[in-house]
């Protein structure tokens, strides 16, 4: 079969779930071979690559590749494109991994396609665009594809691989060299567990009224183990960090569970939320086009609705 390598997203040393999204859409069309970039690897990410199919592990973890910015990833890629000759390199559509696939293009003098939700058997990409509006396909017809998928797009399904280990080293140039790391400031993780990767999801939105009042939002959340997630609304707003938007223009979710509350559901919104499992949505306006998309709506005022959800919620565990 052919080999696809696929880039490895990390977090010292912490496989994230989307390359283990990666690595099952792999799977179906070809071999999949991870690659490895930086250091951090061990035990414990060989295991979870090789328990989601991964044949091969290309390991590149010397301190240079993370002591630089984006582009020694870029060129460790271009060399295994050249030794390896894979049938495609698959990225995660992150804001460094479609920067790292733009690179590998023009190095490989290949073609390249961003936020792909899909990839069929014959390399065809499938794209979801205008919020979601329009399906295309596309394919690329020069050089070797390279595909950034967008997270949540596939659901990981474990397969065991043999992961073979094959050591590689990377000679980087001048101008990968270019932008150095001068300094790192951990954000400090709270018990909540992180957007984009969580099977529930509870957001709030401009219904919410105001910044002190997202502390429904985030009652009920943890009540349910969830993650919290805002509209660009509420962002742009102020009543809750940009990092935590859903949508066309923030963060692509895929949980088991989205509430989505407050939420009027502008197809901005909706682009980064809809291939969600479940949707409820609460909203007094039985108008709100967000009812249109959920499996469940409750039409009410959200601050006498959600606490008597998660009281009743509590009552139940």
């Amino acid at each position: 079969m052919a080999e696809i390598l696929v880039l490895v997203d990390h977090v010292d040393g912490e496989v994230k779930k989307v390359t283990l999204e990666l690595l099952t859409l792999a799977r179906s069309l070809g071999e999949p071979s991870a690659v490895w970039a930086g250091p951090g690897y061990a035990a414990d990410a060989k295991a979870k690559l090789a328990e989601y199919g991964a044949e091969k592990v290309y390991v590149a973890d010397d301190a240079d590749i993370a002591d630089h910015v984006v582009a020694p990833k870029a060129e460790l890629l271009a060399q295994l494109v050249g030794s390896a000759s894979p049938a495609a390199v698959l990225i995660a559509a992150s804001q460094e991994g479609k920067e790292i696939a733009g690179r590998l293009a023009v190095k490989t003098e290949s073609g390249v396609i961003t936020d792909a939700v899909g990839v069929d058997s014959d390399l065809t990409a499938e794209l979801s665009i205008f919020g979601g509006g329009v399906n295309v396909k596309s394919r690329v017809k020069t050089g070797t594809p390279i595909i950034a998928i967008r997270p949540n797009s596939t659901a990981p399904e474990a397969s065991q691989g043999a992961a073979a280990e094959e050591r590689v080293t990377v000679s980087l140039s001048d101008s990968a060299k270019a932008a150095r790391v001068v300094e790192r400031v951990k954000q400090e993780k709270g018990a909540r567990p992180e957007l984009t990767e969580a099977a529930i999801v509870v957001s709030g939105g401009r219904g919410v009224g105001s910044a002190d009042k997202f502390s429904v939002i985030e009652e009920l959340a943890d009540s349910l183990g969830a993650a919290v997630g805002a509209s660009r609304a509420a962002t742009d707003a102020g009543w809750y960090p940009h990092q935590f938007q859903v949508g066309q223009t923030g963060k692509t979710v895929s949980p088991q569970l989205y509430i989505a509350v407050g939420i009027s559901g502008a197809i901005q919104h909706r682009a980064g939320m809809q291939t969600a499992k479940t949707i409820v949505a609460i909203n007094k306006d039985s108008e709100a086009p967000i009812f249109e998309l959920a499996d469940y709506g409750v039409v009410g005022d959200l601050h006498t609705v959600t606490p008597q959800l998660t009281e009743e919620i509590k009552k139940r565990k």
